[in-house]
């Protein structure tokens, strides 16, 4: 019979002896193992996810314009739209991935798709026709002239 009090060692001296507090101790410790293999596993929040997936922006003006570079690694051109209205720039693109393996005794197929929208005020009316947009290497670069009104403005 156990006993229901602890003794001083915080085990009772039958219970040391006991086949099933090995049982208890080994479960404890296989909850312990898989709690804290899952603590780095958690799924981040959407607004998490879509930082992850926001390209990194940089954002200069010049005496004549102001330029927008977006870095978009892995992410083809046609899959990218620039869009200015309203006195705001908008890039918004979706980034595809997919890989597939095929080997002798295994076959490994894996996708991954995501969506951003990075939307940036612009202090003035722009010209639609006078932006530019180039794609190179992975990184976008809008540029945006500035109308002769708000070249004036600065001083």
């Amino acid at each position: 019979m156990k006993s229901l009090l602890p003794s001083i060692w915080g085990r009772s001296a039958l219970a040391a002896n006991d086949k099933s507090d090995l049982f208890h101790a080994f479960h404890r410790d296989i909850d312990r193992m898989f709690e804290e293999f899952g603590r780095n596993w958690r799924l981040p929040l959407p607004s998490q996810q879509e930082a992850m997936l926001a390209p990194v922006i940089d954002v200069s003006e010049t005496d004549d314009a102001i330029e927008v570079s977006a870095e978009l690694p892995g992410i083809d051109e046609n899959d990218v739209d620039v869009e200015v209205a309203d006195n705001m720039l908008t890039i918004r693109g979706e980034k595809k991935s997919e890989t597939e393996e095929k080997k002798k005794d295994y076959h490994l197929v894996e996708r991954s798709y995501g969506s951003f929208k990075r939307v940036i005020p612009v202090p003035f009316d722009v010209d639609p026709d006078a932006i530019t947009a180039k794609f190179a290497k992975g990184v976008l670069k809008v540029t945006m002239p500035k109308p002769p009104q708000a070249k004036e403005k600065v001083k």
